[in-house]
């Protein structure tokens, strides 16, 4: 009985969780959902295999409806075996997006307590967490595997910290449950950034227990993590080995081709450039946004409100109000080094002045930890501003550079200053009366004496923005002289307003510490203070309003049909849509048709280089192999105009000429002319050549065919005629690995022709030709997953068993 007591506090700080979850996100329980622009994209490309899973219940693993074609382990995919990902569900229960705070709350929460702290304290130390603003803009723009990944941060590091404190059970197996969540969130960028905070306490205690002579002790720690990474990585096999192949298969693999589009030559093979790393990236003074969050005019997208300068301007010139009340509400108001932010990385101006607390009140080592952790990742958010550190990175350290928006590494910060800042809170109350009077005096000397430096600095800013310019053309110089006016407003407001948060906070801990305050009340009063500030930034751009939060037909449904559309929707036969003003970058076209573009971060390589070097360049017979039989175009007025291209090659056909190339280069310099319906390019360094029996031309007459006469994503099957042995192009991607044709049942050889396309020597005669998706990686990575799956629950069970034995 006593033992379930001591659980109370922490049943109703969850209950507390799923209050203020639900609370932030009210419209959830009207039915409604938000609007992520991320998602919608993904909606659209995913809709094929969406589809298919409920007609028929299977997986398909194989889209046709984005780029062409492609496997889709990264949209999605429902795999075998995927028992971590259920434990997942169940943690995520709330209606989205509240499902994804509840879990922020949740991992910093278990932090917390692993650090040793009281549940109350714990309770607002987890909402200033899960309420920073970066972690909140991510949901409502719908980051939502980055959110995901971020979520169950904490929980990794707090069995980290529990292995390294040498509780090797209940360490081990937090570890393993945490490590297996967080690969499942299935976002490697925010799982890279966390090993690397892991690792500086790696060695953080490495260096201790060598300098002890503790190597046996040391050892345990090293089996307990060998373990717990194993079996975290095996249960999550599947994806991890899906991911790693298809990897090679995307933009994000080093490019084969040494010439630019220009025709220039590459000086870099790297998969991403310096710049594409680099672009976002914080700028030094801009990283005081985090603790003051209009410092840099907040956002791109900023809502500077009908009393200021812009809107007095433009309605005393003579324009209509509610025009002007749209322009001001998005108005570009950032302008720091980031080409777009959606918000500022605000941490909160109290969490900073506990965070300074912390220095002079906790005594043990950990804080160093942190500090460590918070500065490391500053640093490298800066990326090109100290270009000596990213650099060094981008170039010695393993897989960093295949990673971009350097500047998201502040996750890492945004984990170690509330973990210390709550540290902090705690360890105060815990200290002598001439202890308090020391932290709170320096502490808020430290913070107050900067927040008033920056006040007085104003003056050394311009407030210009690299975009002015553009905005200049649009609006007028007058709009980029009034925008200025408030870009330096908000400036001072908010530096105001922070001194202010941190002044309150000052002043209930000197009330506290002069006994006119009770300590409950106090660290009440502190948590709501630490709590509001935040929430108050955060309503700025993650708000409930009708723009964010939107029907539940109208957020699965996100596209309507155009008129185009429906002409082409009436075509029932099988073809692929190329839409001019989406390119390669929007997945509209992808949610109605068979799209040659689609959006995603890892984009396959082959489709876009044939975009940026041939499509790009209007080559027309590439539209033509790519079976695009509608060009859907915008009119002089914006309506879509749905254009059909009667030259389309169709979905197969018996071509009379192989062109054999040696090397990626030619290949696609092949395509720069070639009349795709009779001459094929095959790239021997890929290719055996010797299967053509060393032959360039192939027989083909006149009545020679070949017919699509039955289609699913990842089966296709069709009917061939053709008097002599001859050679088919297929207008389907060629991906290496888990395609298999026959002919006849028989299986034959898939060739890589044309540079992204499949092609098969057909025998002489009437045949049936198909082609299945079967990963053989799912196979074996399902089967994996299985074993490592019930490795874990067996574990999990020796430890429950071994920890109440030990304690009776």
């Amino acid at each position: 009985m006593k033992n379930i007591k001591a659980f109370y506090p922490h049943l109703l700080v969850l209950v507390g969780f799923i209050l203020v979850s639900l609370i932030y996100f009210y419209p959830v329980l009207q039915g409604n959902k938000i609007f992520q622009s991320d998602i919608v994209q993904y909606t659209g490309m995913a809709k094929e295999q969406i589809d298919f899973r409920k007609e028929t219940g299977e997986e398909p693993f194989w889209t046709n409806s984005a780029f062409g074609g492609m496997p889709t382990y990264q949209l999605g995919a429902k795999y075998p075996n995927d028992f971590i990902g259920m434990l997942d569900d169940a943690l995520r229960f709330l209606p989205r997006p509240a499902d994804y705070l509840f879990l922020y709350f949740l991992g910093f929460y278990v932090l917390l307590m692993v650090l040793k702290v009281d549940p109350l304290k714990a309770f607002f130390g987890a909402l200033a967490f899960g309420l920073s603003t970066y972690l909140i803009i991510i949901l409502g723009v719908g980051h939502n595997a980055k959110a995901h990944a971020i979520a169950y941060m904490p929980m990794v590091v707090a069995g980290v910290l529990l292995v390294f404190q040498r509780k090797y059970i209940i360490g081990g197996l937090l570890t393993m449950v945490a490590a297996a969540l967080e690969i499942n969130a299935n976002h490697f960028q925010m799982t890279y950034y966390l090993l690397l905070l892991v690792l500086i306490i790696a060695v953080y205690y490495i260096v201790i227990a060598v300098k002890n002579k503790e190597f046996k002790e040391l050892g345990k720690i090293i089996g307990v993590f060998a373990i717990a990474g194993i079996f975290a990585l095996g249960a999550n096999a599947t994806n991890l080995m899906a991911t790693s192949e298809y990897a090679k298969f995307s933009t994000r693999n080093n490019s084969e081709l040494t010439f630019n589009p220009d025709g220039s030559p590459k000086t870099d093979s790297n998969a991403m450039s310096y710049d594409y790393i680099t672009e976002y990236s914080y700028g030094i003074a801009e990283s005081l946004n985090l603790i003051v969050p209009g410092l840099f005019g907040g956002s791109n997208n900023e809502n500077i409100g009908v009393t200021s300068e812009t809107y007095e301007n433009f309605v005393a010139q003579g324009y209509p109000a509610d025009q002007v009340q749209g322009l001001v509400e998005h108005a570009p108001a950032y302008w720091g080094d980031q080409p777009i932010v959606a918000a500022p990385a605000y941490i909160g101006a109290v969490v900073f002045f506990l965070f300074v607390m912390a220095f002079f009140v906790e005594k043990r080592k950990i804080k160093f930890l942190f500090l460590a952790g918070a500065i490391f990742s500053l640093l490298l958010s800066w990326g090109k501003n100290f270009s000596f550190l990213t650099d060094f990175f981008i170039n010695y350290v393993p897989f960093y550079d295949k990673f971009r928006a350097v500047s998201s590494i502040q996750v890492l910060l945004e984990l170690c200053v509330p973990a210390l800042a709550i540290v902090g809170l705690y360890q105060f109350f815990k200290q002598d009366e001439k202890a308090k009077w020391n932290a709170l005096w320096k502490s808020g000397a430290i913070t107050l004496g900067l927040l008033v430096v920056l006040f007085l600095i104003k003056g050394m800013f311009n407030f210009s923005a690299a975009n002015d310019t553009m905005y200049a053309q649009a609006y007028g110089d007058d709009f980029i002289r009034t925008l200025k006016i408030d870009r330096a407003a908000l400036y001072t407001s908010d530096v105001l307003r922070s001194m202010l948060f941190v002044g309150l906070t000052f002043g209930v801990l000197f009330l506290f510490v002069k006994n006119l305050m009770k300590e409950t009340t106090a660290i009440i009063i502190v948590g709501v203070l630490m709590v509001f500030d935040l929430f108050m930034v955060d309503k700025r751009y993650v708000n409930n309003n009708p723009d964010q939060f939107r029907s539940a037909r109208e957020v699965d449904m996100p596209f309507d049909p155009t008129e185009a559309d429906q002409r082409i929707l009436a075509d029932t036969t099988h073809f692929r849509v190329f839409e001019v003003e989406g390119g390669m970058s929007s997945a509209r076209t992808s949610f109605f048709h068979k799209s040659i573009g689609g959006y995603h971060a890892a984009k396959p390589r082959r489709m876009q280089q044939l975009f940026d070097y041939q499509i790009a360049k209007n080559n027309v017979r590439v539209l033509n192999m790519l079976n695009v039989k509608y060009v859907i175009q915008s009119d002089e007025n914006g309506q879509k105009l749905a254009l059909q291209n009667p030259a389309a090659n169709g979905n197969a056909w018996f071509v009379e000429k192989v062109k054999f190339v040696s090397s990626a280069n030619e290949e696609m310099k092949a395509l720069d002319n070639l009349d795709t319906k009779k001459i094929v390019v095959v790239n021997t360094l890929i290719n055996e050549g010797q299967d053509f029996k060393g032959s360039e031309s192939i027989a083909k007459d006149s009545t020679s065919s070949i017919q699509l006469t039955s289609y699913k994503p990842n089966q296709l099957k069709y009917v061939s005629n053709n008097t002599s042995a001859g050679f088919a192009v297929f207008s389907e991607m060629y991906y290496e690995n888990g395609w298999k044709a026959s002919i006849d049942g028989n299986e034959a050889k898939i060739f890589q022709v044309n540079y992204v396309l499949r092609g098969l020597q057909i025998p002489a005669g009437k045949h049936t030709i198909e082609f299945k998706f079967e990963p053989q990686v799912v196979k074996t990575g399902s089967t994996i997953a299985l074993i490592s799956s019930i490795g874990m629950l067996l574990l999990i069970g020796a430890g429950v068993y071994f920890e109440r034995k030990k304690k009776a």
